[in-house]
């Protein structure tokens, strides 16, 4: 069923600013998360229809994961989101454009890594909803067209390729770009039999592991032609975030226990040597990976999802623990910063690019214990989205969260469409089409397993 742009407007109206676990209407606040993702999906439609990322301020669009050229980026992360929350027209229409017009036969650079989680995955995640053999051919083609990246003298890949061309550029690379492809590229693997999608970035995982320093730990930026650390600063945040997960992640949907292994040893080092608590709060400090000396207390808002991977991984009241410190900053400034200072008190970076990560350990922990606590800071996530980041075309970033009101940029990144959207719709709705049981997100919050047709 489509809902008219004037209801979906009235029901963000009619939503509450605070009220407490006791108070809420969950299936309610669901039908206020469906209403704004139809309407912004309305906008991106009449705006930026094919576009990669729409500017919600402005109504125009920029390009994103190549310059110059579309791929589509929005529509195809959005497409999953649109089909678990009943809005299937929105679906059809975004899956018809998909199969007319996706095309990545084009002569420009992407991010390997980027272009991997959010368009093969969105792909992949999209198939898994209705089932079309399109979808899966052309997450196939674009994987295709990325693995020739992998090939160096120690399988880890480099950072840019030309999609058409195969050109390959930039060997300064992290943890995040080498190590986040398996649930992607596994899942390709099982759809299509073509075991190169699962064991050439397994092995890029296992050889940064054998990487690791004699604490347990990596660090940020490595040569993938040498296999040579570029630097020593080891950190739960951007350039190795999404490593951790997939360590976890290839166990949880392969069942590959060497997997679980390097998880279990990795997670190990960084509680051992990585753990702060400061004021009652607990934050997982940047380290060098050698000695284990705290390098920085900035703390890098993407670190906020550890809370619920820590929890997956068994240590559920270390994730609780530090997803209640990341909760605080949110009662404290209504939108998290993208670094804070824990030592300090207060933002080193005042932006904030409409971030998903405490949502998503929100999520992770409430699947797990069904904690209405968890609800609450998805509501209280989700309220403060409606009334600060919402411009006349959609939902945008912030250029800063302390001024008084906090100031908008122009720009809606993809990822909103694919993960916190789809986190509170989740944790709200008691949906039929997902199993609560048994199921996985992907990094970028694709449904790889769990939809229910």
């Amino acid at each position: 069923m489509r809902i008219s742009r004037r209801a979906a407007l009235a029901g963000l109206a009619a939503a509450p600013l605070r009220a407490t676990p006791a108070q809420e209407n969950w299936s309610a606040l669901a039908e206020q998360v469906k209403a704004a993702m139809a309407w912004a999906w309305g906008h991106y439609r009449e705006r930026a229809w094919g576009k990669d990322e729409i500017k919600p301020v402005s109504g125009t669009s920029s390009s994103f994961p190549m310059k110059g050229h579309h791929l589509g980026l929005s529509l195809i992360e959005a497409l999953d989101t649109l089909w678990v929350m009943g809005l299937d027209a929105q679906f059809r229409e975004g899956v018809d454009w998909v199969k007319a017009n996706a095309d990545f036969n084009v002569d420009g650079e992407v991010s390997v890594f980027e272009t991997s989680i959010r368009i093969v995955g969105g792909l992949l995640s999209a198939h898994h909803a209705c089932g079309d053999p399109v979808l899966l051919a052309k997450a196939r083609d674009l994987a295709e067209r990325l693995l020739p990246a992998f090939d160096t003298p120690t399988g880890f890949p480099y950072r840019t390729i030309n999609l058409k061309t195969g050109t390959r550029h930039d060997t300064a690379t992290n943890p995040a770009e080498i190590g986040t492809f398996l649930p992607e590229w596994g899942t390709l693997a099982r759809l299509t039999g073509d075991k190169r999608f699962h064991d050439v970035p397994r092995k890029a995982v296992v050889a940064l592991f054998e990487k690791r320093s004699k604490r347990d730990l990596l660090a940020t930026q490595i040569d993938a032609l040498s296999g040579e650390w570029l630097d020593g600063r080891a950190t739960v945040g951007a350039y190795a975030d999404s490593f951790y997960e997939t360590l976890w992640d290839s166990w949880q949907l392969f069942g590959d226990a060497e997997m679980k292994r390097m998880y279990d040893v990795c997670t190990a080092g960084i509680l051992r040597c990585q753990q702060v608590h400061v004021g009652g709060k607990l934050w997982i400090s940047d380290v060098d990976f050698e000695t284990g000396e705290i390098m920085s207390t900035e703390q890098d808002e993407l670190s906020a999802f550890y809370g619920g991977l820590l929890a997956q991984g068994g240590a559920a009241a270390t994730g609780a623990a530090l997803t209640e410190s990341w909760a605080s900053l949110q009662a404290r400034y209504g939108i998290l910063p993208e670094g804070y200072d824990y030592l300090a008190g207060k933002p080193t970076q005042v932006t904030n690019a409409l971030r998903p990560e405490l949502a998503d350990a929100a999520f992770n922990l409430w699947l797990l214990d069904r904690n209405p606590r968890w609800r609450q800071v998805c509501a209280d996530h989700f309220r403060a989205m409606l009334k600060w980041n919402k411009a006349a075309y959609g939902f945008t970033d912030i250029a800063d969260m302390t001024a008084d009101p906090k100031t908008q940029a122009d720009h809606c990144p993809g990822y909103w469409w694919s993960e916190q959207m789809k986190y509170y719709y989740l944790i709200f709705a008691d949906t039929p089409r997902f199993d609560y049981r048994r199921n996985y997100l992907s990094t970028e919050g694709n449904v790889l397993l769990g939809f229910r047709r």
